[in-house]
Parts: structure tokens; sequence; C-alpha cells
């Protein structure tokens, strides 16, 4: 016999285990985890190079969508370098909506991969995301930002 509410009650007890045992200490406190995951030392280190410093404002994101994409026209660019920036530059845009728009937050999934959550409920995968932005250029991550600013 299957009670609806228990179901329920033990898919989320599981997922807030999980999460406990993939980042001990972090995940419950919002801050501990929006500055792990506001690190992005590989993107930072690349535009702090290209003269660019990131400040977590949605200013910033503009001046990352006007950088020259070395690691994409270089042919002798290693194409795992640009995954990780990619990577990177999801969790960097990340920061940017959680610090910037209201009722946004990050969560993590099951297996550990972070996720913006806007207050509509509406969710955001910012590292796929940022790993398109490095590959193709698109979508910008203004325009990501600004999309999930009005909601």
């Amino acid at each position: 016999m299957g009670f609806a509410f228990l179901d329920r009650w033990r898919t989320r007890r599981d997922d807030a285990e999980a999460r406990a045992g993939l980042y001990p200490g972090g995940v419950d406190d919002p801050g501990t985890l929006a500055e792990m995951l506001g690190e992005c030392a590989l993107l930072r280190g690349r535009v702090a190079d290209a003269g660019l410093e990131l400040d977590d404002s949605p200013q910033s994101l503009s001046a990352l969508d006007q950088l020259p994409p070395s690691w994409r026209d270089d042919p002798r660019a290693d194409p795992q370098d640009a995954t990780e920036l990619g990577h990177d530059a999801g969790l960097y845009l990340g920061t940017v909506i959680v610090a910037s728009v209201a009722g946004a937050g990050w969560e993590l999934l099951r297996d550990g991969r972070p996720f913006v959550r806007l207050a509509s409920g509406r969710e955001l995968d910012v590292t796929a995301i940022g790993r398109d932005w490095a590959a193709q250029g698109a979508p910008s991550l203004w325009q990501v930002y600004s999309e999930a600013d009005e909601g």
C-alpha cells in the first residue's frame, strides 16, 4: 500500500541526504555554497589576462560577451579548456543572477550539479548555458541574465 505523501517526503529527504553527503557543511548555508560556486578561478584568471576584472555585476556579463573567443578560434586550443572555461562562465552567470535577481538562489541536483532557481520557480542550468556560450557564443550571458531579471 503506497501513501503519496510519504513518497514525496522520502524523495525530499533522500535528496537532502545526497546533497549533504556531496558537500558536507556547505549545502545548508547558502552563503557558503554561493561563495564556493562563485570562485570561477579559470575564468577569472583568463579574463584578468585580457585586462578585465569580474566584479559580480550584471555589466561584467556584457563585458565577458565582448571578449574575443580565443579558446574557440584557435585551432590548437584544447577542447577541454573551452569546456572548463564554459563551466566557469556558467557558474559566474549564476553568481551574478543570485546576487542581483530578487528571489534567485543556488540549488544542487541529486548528482551535485548546481543550478539557479528563480523566484518564479524556473530553473536555469547555468553550467550548460556557460558551456554553450564558450562553444558557440550563444546565448549571450547578458541575454540570459536579462531574461532571468524579467522573471
